[in-house]
């Protein structure tokens, strides 16, 4: 698998993982949390599960663009400005609250 393809999202399964490959060279391997656009833009959300072989316990979630290459293949790409960083974040922490509120329904 190239460096900046994901497995294609089954919308039946609450559980798609994914291993992505970090620029050290190491594997993670990762829970898709979600996808969602900011300006046209799509973004994935990850959520670290197994680094190495070795369980992650902290609260790391990473977030890419997200787009499908011309043959329908997903891929990755990083985030190159702050500005992009900081729209997407926020973005994801108003996906995270409307989640928190819709759980107290």
């Amino acid at each position: 698998m190239a460096k900046d393809e994901v497995f294609p999202v089954d919308e039946n399964d609450d559980d798609v993982v994914v291993t992505i490959e970090m620029d050290d060279g190491s594997e993670v391997t990762c829970e898709i949390l979600t996808i969602f656009d900011v300006k046209d833009q799509d973004y994935i959300a990850l959520l670290p599960y197994e680094e190495n072989g070795k369980e992650v316990t902290d609260d790391t979630v990473y977030i890419y663009r997200y787009h499908e290459a011309e043959d329908g293949t997903p891929a990755l790409e990083n985030i190159q400005s702050d500005e992009e960083y900081e729209a997407v974040e926020e973005r994801f922490d108003e996906l995270l609250d409307e989640a928190e509120f819709d759980d107290m329904d």
